[in-house]
């Protein structure tokens, strides 16, 4: 099948075809580039996926977030034969997708999970945004998809949590979370986990865990380990063949 070999050309990594947008609730802002499909129409439904990036793309210049991910969504053999709806939305500097306490003196880092606490900021709004976007006509309701690296991979694990009956499927690299978050997932519910063995930044025991956890209470996990990637797994993850394929077969 020709899009399983995928490369990715100076035309295709158009950044601007994502258009920028900010979505505002009260006196917060959530900054957003969104990629329609080709030749889209508000009369036909598509699939909408949300990506989560790491935390060195936080900020507020709407950019930043695209660094890793972008140019596979805007690869045109992709566009072709998965026309959907991407998002990508940007934390601000301070900001976190998961509520989760760092501390950045040791490595690997250490993290202590707050997953069923309240909400962060950019947690709460990435909520918002998304009822917003799945309310469209052109929205496909039964075919909405969340992925997310490093800090948006553990965004991936808690939006799941506190949305459980929203998502068709996910995606989490180098991420991790509070295992006890996997009694809340949908029976049955299909996430793909990638992590470096090597991750000296993430612990890939976290993915580990987070794949045993969700099995062992009926979901349906399925873990992919690099023995030589680092904490950049998401290089290796984003050039898996089967993984757009895989993800959009999905349906609730």
């Amino acid at each position: 099948m020709a899009f399983l070999t995928l490369q990715f050309s100076a035309e295709a990594q158009d950044q601007e075809l994502f258009e920028r947008w900010e979505f505002i609730s009260e006196v917060d802002t959530l900054r957003y580039r969104i990629l329609y499909p080709e030749a889209f129409t508000e009369t036909k439904q598509y699939p909408l996926i949300f990506v989560l990036h790491g935390a060195g793309e936080r900020g507020n210049d709407n950019e930043a977030q695209l660094v890793h991910g972008s140019s596979l969504f805007l690869n045109d053999i992709i566009r072709k034969n998965f026309p959907a709806i991407v998002v990508f939305p940007q934390v601000e500097a301070e900001d976190y997708w998961a509520q989760v306490e760092v501390e950045r003196d040791t490595f690997p880092l250490q993290f202590h999970f707050k997953n069923t606490g309240e909400p962060t900021k950019a947690m709460r709004l990435l909520m918002e945004l998304s009822d917003a976007l799945a309310a469209e006509r052109y929205t496909d309701q039964d075919r909405i998809y969340v992925g997310g690296l490093s800090m948006g991979g553990m965004g991936t694990y808690e939006i799941i949590y506190r949305k459980p009956e929203f998502f068709a499927a996910a995606f989490a690299i180098c991420g991790g979370a509070d295992p006890a978050i996997a009694q809340k997932y949908p029976k049955e519910f299909p996430i793909w986990i990638f992590h470096g063995e090597k991750d000296d930044v993430v612990p890939p025991e976290f993915s580990k865990t987070m794949a045993r956890e969700i099995n062992t209470h009926g979901g349906n996990a399925k873990l992919s380990l690099y023995p030589n990637d680092n904490h950049n797994s998401w290089d290796s993850a984003f050039s898996e063949p089967y993984l757009l394929p895989w993800l959009f077969s999905n349906k609730k």
